[in-house]
C-alpha cells in the first residue's frame, strides 16, 4: 500500500503529466489558493522535470478573498483587472498550458451581498471571455483537480471527528482520481478508452432529441445537427492529449440552444459563487430559462441566470451513470468538479466549441449559426439520481433507452 507521500507524488505526476500532458519547452500556468501550497510545490517540481520553461503560480487566500467581499466599497466588484486578463490571453497566445487547483470551502462567501458576488462574476466573465474561447476549443491544454482544505474537508466530512476529515477527503479524491492505483497513469488511459466506447455509440446513433424523466423532471433537449459526444481525454491545438477534468466520469456535448422545453430538478447541491444553492428547478421554453425556485440560495441561483444573455440558456448536455465510483462512494462533496462526476447534470451558460463537427475553428457566429450558446459563463448543475430514465429521438421519431434508473441502457 502506497503511503501518503507517495500518493501526493502520484497525484502530482499525474496533474502534470496526463492531466496538462506538459510539453518540452512549454509554460505552466497554475491557479490555486495557499491551502494547496505543499501539493502545487510538488507540481511545480514535476513540470519542471518534464520540461516545463517556465511554471507561473498564481496564488489567492480565501481569508483574504472574504476580507474583500466584507469591507471593500461596491464599485470594487465592476472590474477586473485588465492586466491580468491581458496576461492571461498573452500565455495562451503562447501556446502555455493551465492548471486550476480548487480546495476553497464551498459556502466562502455565505452571507455576503449577492449584488457583490454577481457584479464580480460579470466583470471576470467579461474581462476573461477571450481566454474561455481558447480553453472551449480544445486550443490549449487545461486541467481541474481538488486539493483539501481544512474548510472544504469541514462540510464534506462533518460528522466525522476533526481531526480526520482532512485526511478522509485525500482518500476519497485519491480514490476519485485513481491515484490509489498501483499505475495511475495506465489507469486513466484505460479509463479513457472506455468512456470512448461510450462516446462512439452515441456518435454512431447521432439523436435528434432526449428526453428526461425523473421525479421532478420532465425536459426535452433538442441536439444540434453534426452535435459530437466527447469523453475524458481531449486534443489541443498542437495535437497534444489533455485531461480537462481529474476526475472525470461523464460523456458530453451540446444541446440546441432554442431546443429545450420543459423542467428539470436538482438531486445534489450547487457550490457557486461562494454559496450552496440547493433542492432547485429550472424550467425552460424554446431553450429559454424562464423559472427557477431553490429552497436554499434562490436569489444567487436568479443573478447567475441574469448574468448576461446566454446565461438564460444551456450550454452542455452530460452523462454520468448513477452506478459510477464517486456516485457509489456517497460521498457529497459540494464540489462540482466531484459531484458532477456522480450525476447526469447540465451546464448553464457558454458551448464547447469543439462538441460539433469544425468546431473548433468557427467563429462565433459560425457557432450561433450552427445552435450554440455563447456566454461569459458556464455552469454545471446536477440532475441525476437512480431514478432517471433517458430516451434517445432519432431524426425519424423512434424512441430508444439511452438510461434506465439511472444507468446506461446499452
Amino acid at each position: 500500500m502506497s503511503t501518503f507521500q507517495q500518493n501526493l507524488e502520484k497525484y502530482a505526476e499525474l496533474a502534470v503529466k496526463v492531466g496538462v500532458n506538459i510539453q518540452p519547452e512549454q509554460t505552466l500556468v497554475v491557479n490555486t489558493t495557499i491551502d494547496a501550497a505543499e501539493f502545487v510545490r510538488l507540481v511545480v517540481r514535476k513540470a519542471y522535470e518534464a520540461g516545463a520553461k517556465n511554471v507561473v503560480v498564481n496564488w489567492t487566500d480565501d481569508t483574504v478573498t472574504r476580507t474583500k467581499y466584507e469591507l471593500a466599497p461596491a464599485e470594487a466588484f465592476l472590474e477586473y483587472p485588465e492586466w491580468r486578463a491581458k496576461e492571461t490571453e498573452e500565455l495562451a497566445k503562447a501556446g502555455a498550458a493551465f492548471m486550476s487547483v480548487l480546495s476553497s470551502s464551498p459556502d466562502l462567501l455565505k452571507g455576503i451581498a449577492t449584488e457583490k458576488i454577481a457584479n464580480f462574476q460579470k466583470a471576470s466573465g467579461k474581462a476573461l471571455s477571450t481566454f474561455r474561447k481558447y480553453v472551449q476549443s480544445d486550443k490549449v491544454s487545461w486541467t481541474v483537480i481538488g486539493v483539501p482544505s481544512v474548510a472544504w474537508a469541514n462540510t464534506v466530512f462533518a460528522n466525522e471527528p476533526e481531526e480526520k476529515r482532512v485526511d478522509l477527503l485525500w482518500d476519497a479524491i485519491f480514490k476519485a482520481s485513481r491515484v490509489d492505483q498501483e499505475q495511475p497513469i495506465e489507469a486513466w488511459k484505460q479509463h479513457d478508452k472506455n468512456l470512448h466506447e461510450k462516446v462512439d455509440y452515441l456518435n454512431n446513433k447521432a439523436y435528434k432529441k432526449l428526453h428526461y424523466k425523473a421525479p421532478g423532471t420532465d425536459l426535452t433537449i433538442e441536439l444540434p445537427e453534426n452535435h459530437l459526444w466527447c469523453g475524458a481525454g481531449s486534443i489541443n491545438e498542437e495535437g497534444f492529449e489533455f485531461m480537462a477534468n481529474m476526475p472525470t466520469e461523464e460523456v458530453f456535448t451540446v444541446p440546441h440552444k432554442t431546443g429545450v422545453n420543459g423542467t428539470v430538478a436538482s438531486t445534489k447541491p450547487l457550490s457557486y459563487g461562494g454559496n450552496i444553492i440547493d433542492n432547485f428547478s429550472v424550467t425552460f421554453k424554446d431553450g429559454r430559462i424562464v423559472d427557477v425556485n431553490a429552497e436554499q440560495g434562490e436569489e444567487i441561483l436568479r443573478q447567475l441566470v441574469e448574468t448576461d444573455e446566454g446565461s438564460h440558456y444551456l450550454g452542455e448536455v452530460a452523462l454520468v451513470p448513477h452506478r459510477s465510483p464517486i456516485s457509489e462512494s456517497n460521498i457529497l462533496y459540494y464540489n462540482t468538479l466531484f459531484d458532477e462526476n456522480a450525476s447526469n447534470h447540465l451546464a448553464i451558460g457558454s458551448a464547447y466549441a469543439f462538441c460539433i463537427k469544425g468546431g473548433k475553428t468557427m467563429s462565433s457566429e459560425e457557432l450561433a449559426a450552427a445552435g450554440l450558446n455563447e456566454s461569459i459563463t458556464h455552469v454545471d448543475f446536477m440532475i441525476g439520481s437512480d431514478k432517471m430514465d433517458i430516451d434517445g429521438i432519432t431524426a425519424d421519431g423512434k424512441t430508444e433507452a439511452v438510461f434506465r434508473n439511472g444507468d446506461w441502457a446499452f
